[in-house]
């Protein structure tokens, strides 16, 4: 970025609450007075300002957020979390980088590896829980990669709030409580988690001081060593490989020194003078842009009818395009530019305007497994470079499986693969799973004007989708935008609606129609006022 270089850095302000039950878990953080504002888990959040206040960049911020999440915000999240993507703004030359450090399956994965029984179902959740439902973490290459290419500090000394929360403990909350007790029988079955989760036998309740020296160790010799490369290529990397060879899982040493975070170059969609910039597949991103792009066609919201029946079709066609057709594109076929392109969101547009004039809904399917457990920031320094980071363990508390020695509690990754064979996401050796999370960065003239992300299982996709509709399409305020109430589809008839949408109309045109959140968002806004550069942030 050229224009907002080195512009003082003025205001912060948060807004956009609503519902209790969304914001558990977000928070708009302290701003550093005059260098920028984190915001996300709430102790990362606190950790990043910090690093801000000291002169650390939004990279530098968001990576010590991230480490520091991933040692408190147990259920959603973890250094031994199955991977995320980040998407940063603001670099040199009006640049947008993207990053994918989402977790890889072991090279001995097999298109087959989760038959299915005769009612469609992989048995005992095999897929999800236990050590074949965990592939190699990339949490940890996610975020050293991001430092060594936009960061000015170094791992060493970012990591040392994560190491001491490790250390030193935490109060565990009434959430993370419930996660434990929900998970009771699994983690106690897998000696590592028992061992780190348990108290005279019983999961640690509300109230508790939670520790894990195991995993503050751990952080402290990568620490020593500089980077993160032991995790991947050394003694720690052994003990992984070697818990997973004795718990019947997949993964070897030589799956992990094969793994790598990469830089990937962004998806993107011009729409009323904004850019919107999000990473390519396996993340969400697409079936954001997707969606996007088809309200443009249609006209939205000029053309839209009374009760948003076109934007519940849009969303449809995208999430039915997405579960048929998506996968990890460097083994699958993906139509990228297709699924993108002017041509089929004009002929998107022509099939929804037919179904809406009718009053009726369009023909789809869809296999919907849903999941949570993830966690998003967003980072923005007094140089404009924004940063939006999502990252996650699958489901709560991942494949409930834990590295013993290290405290490394394991993502649940392999769920994310459709399990049929012969399927863009079907299982198979090296291949990343699709998945929901899609951070994404939105600049105007080529500077970052937002960063946003949510949580929430495949309900991210739908909830950033409406935000930002909301925000670009309807130039809505980011409060007004963050506050409108959403709705989730995966492609079939079934609708989750929040309050304020039309819902029995919806279920006279045929739709089934459920009351129910849609996960949970946080946004940051950059605005310049000649010098100054006014920050706005909002979560729900």
């Amino acid at each position: 970025m050229t224009s907002n270089l080195n512009r003082r850095l003025f205001l912060a302000t948060i807004g956009g609450v609503v519902s209790t039950a969304c914001l558990r878990g977000i928070h708009a953080g302290d701003p550093a007075p005059g260098k920028g504002l984190v915001i996300g888990q709430s102790e990362g959040a606190a950790a990043g300002n910090a690093v801000l206040a000291a002169g650390g960049n939004a990279v530098d911020a968001v990576v010590t957020a991230a480490l520091v999440a991933g040692v408190v915000a147990v259920p959603m999240t973890g250094i031994g979390g199955y991977g995320g993507h980040a998407v940063i703004g603001g670099l040199p030359g009006n640049k947008v980088a993207a990053i994918d450090f989402n977790s890889a399956a072991p090279a001995a994965f097999k298109p087959d590896q989760f038959p299915l029984n005769d009612k469609g179902q992989v048995p005992g959740n095999i897929n999800a829980y236990g050590w074949l439902g965990t592939g190699v973490p990339g949490v940890l290459a996610g975020l050293q990669l991001a430092l060594d290419k936009f960061g000015t500090r170094k791992f060493p000394e970012l990591v040392q709030p994560a190491i001491k929360f490790a250390r030193d403990g935490f109060v565990v909350r009434k959430n993370v409580a419930g996660a434990l007790a929900a998970a009771k029988s699994r983690l106690a079955a897998d000696p590592g988690s028992a061992r780190l989760f348990f108290a005279n036998g019983q999961p640690l309740p509300e109230g508790a001081t939670f520790q894990n020296p195991d995993l503050a160790a751990m952080l402290d010799s990568l620490a020593k060593n500089g980077t993160v490369a032991d995790f991947y290529q050394g003694k720690i990397a052994a003990k992984i490989a070697a818990a997973f060879q004795a718990n019947g899982g997949l993964v070897t040493a030589a799956d992990l020194a094969a793994y790598q975070a990469v830089e990937v170059a962004p998806l993107t969609l011009s729409w009323n003078g904004y850019t919107l910039l999000t990473p390519p597949p396996s993340s969400g991103g697409l079936t954001v842009l997707q969606t996007l792009a088809s309200l443009k066609a249609v006209g939205w919201p000029e053309r839209r009818d009374a009760i948003d029946q076109t934007y519940i079709e849009c969303l449809r066609v995208a999430w039915n395009d997405r579960l048929r057709l998506l996968g990890d594109p460097k083994q699958a076929d993906v139509p990228v530019a297709k699924l993108l392109s002017e041509e089929y969101a004009r002929e998107t547009a022509e099939r929804v305007r037919t179904v809406v004039r009718d009053k009726k809904p369009m023909n789809g399917e869809a296999d919907g497994r849903p999941a949570g457990g993830t966690i998003h920031l967003n980072a923005v320094d007094a140089s404009g470079l924004t940063v939006a980071l999502t990252f996650t363990h699958g489901d709560s508390l991942g494949a409930q499986v834990t590295v013993d020695g290290l405290g490394l509690v394991l993502g649940q990754g392999m769920s994310r693969f459709d399990p049929r064979p012969g399927r863009a996401n079907s299982p198979g050796p090296g291949k990343r799973p699709l998945h929901n999370m899609c951070p994404t960065v939105v600049t105007k003239n080529g500077s970052p004007m937002l960063a946003i992300g949510a949580t929430g299982g495949r309900r991210i996709v739908s909830g950033v989708t409406s935000v930002l509709a909301r925000r670009i399409g309807e130039a809505k305020s980011l409060s007004d935008a963050v506050k409108a109430p959403r709705i989730h589809t995966e492609g079939n008839l079934a609708l989750s609606a929040e309050e304020g949408w039309a819902a029995e109309e919806l279920k006279a045109i045929g739709y089934a129609v459920t009351k129910g959140s849609v996960s949970s968002l946080s946004a940051i806004e950059v605005g310049h006022n000649g010098d100054m550069l006014n920050l706005s942030s909002s979560a729900r």
